[in-house]
């Protein structure tokens, strides 16, 4: 006997529906699954890794996707053709700093640039010291210590003379022997006008040119020094003259006479302020500019001062007047 079952209209009318969606959703599912594997999707956050692999070559979509995925004529895909953008910045860089214009007075026309460039090029790489560039720097230093005030115009009319000695040394017969400090002072040693310490007592030196540069390198001392100071002085600290007597005291002072030394002294007092010292010695800059520029300068004679002081020690020449 065969059972029948009846169905309401309702649930007759729900299979009729349910059957189509019980077979189409398969079919979808397999579809998703089928464009996961095929196409390249990728996440946001997976974008950035993407973007190196630019060179690879992704595999072309099957003729039932290019179908799927055709934009109807003037309508333009939101992807571009070509290789995707890269996500990541540009690479950072270093920031470079444009270095700062040299300042005019330390130029080849500036005062101090005139004073320095033969200083500098005296020091040769073996340690000696050129003779004939020494002796231009210290004209160059001459000429801007003199307009300076009365107390430099007293250390330099000493010191021009004995330039002017060393010169004629350098230019004349023996010229020769005169081309740097050590041929100098082998020389004269050679010669017998030095005596080495502790052998006898020192003779008179006064017609050798070892003693009349000692002279020189004891000012070029003191005007380091004065220049130095007057660069690096603090705001309402001494006064340029204090500085500058102070480095007297140290430098010629004590291989001076009581005389002289109250002389200078008393030239001392009317050295300029150091604002005035600072705009005679760079002029048209600032005070910071100017300070910069001078302190480089006593920086060139404090090493050719070390210099000189070095091969002098050397040879027990530092007593020699």
């Amino acid at each position: 006997m065969v059972m029948r079952v009846s169905l309401s209209p309702a649930l007759g009318r729900w299979f009729r529906h349910a059957i189509p969606f019980a077979i189409l959703t398969p079919l979808l599912l397999y579809i998703s699954i089928w464009f996961f594997y095929e196409w390249p999707f990728a996440l946001p956050a997976q974008r950035t890794q993407l973007s190196g692999l630019r060179g690879l070559k992704l595999p072309s979509p099957s003729p039932v996707l290019s179908s799927l995925l055709s934009f109807p004529a003037g309508v333009q895909s939101c992807n571009p053709e070509g290789p995707l953008p890269s996500q990541i910045g540009p690479v950072a860089r270093p920031l470079v700093v444009p270095e700062k214009e040299e300042l005019p007075c330390l130029g080849p026309h500036g005062a101090l640039g005139r004073m320095v460039s033969p200083f500098l090029a005296c020091m040769s790489p073996e340690g000696d010291v050129a003779l004939s560039q020494y002796l231009a720097g210290w004209r160059e230093l001459l000429r801007f210590l003199t307009p300076l005030g009365t107390v430099f115009a007293f250390a330099t009319s000493e010191a021009f003379n004995k330039v002017t000695d060393l010169e004629a040394r350098v230019h004349g017969p023996n010229a020769s022997h005169y081309t740097s400090l050590m041929t100098m002072i082998t020389w004269e040693l050679r010669a017998g006008l030095l005596q080495r310490l502790g052998t006898e007592p020192w003779h008179s030196a006064g017609s050798s040119g070892s003693r009349t540069l000692l002279l020189l390198h004891r000012a070029l001392h003191w005007s380091q020094l004065c220049l130095h100071r007057v660069a690096t002085g603090t705001l309402g600290g001494p006064d340029a003259g204090t500085q500058c007597g102070e480095a007297y005291s140290t430098a010629l002072a004590p291989h001076h006479p009581w005389l002289i030394r109250q002389a200078a002294r008393l030239a001392i007092l009317a050295l300029p302020s150091r604002g005035r010292l600072l705009q005679l010695a760079c002029p048209g800059t600032g005070e910071a500019d100017a300070r910069v520029a001078l302190a480089r300068a006593a920086g060139v004679l404090e090493d050719v001062y070390n210099r000189t002081q070095g091969l002098l020690a050397g040879h027990g020449l530092l007593q020699l007047a």
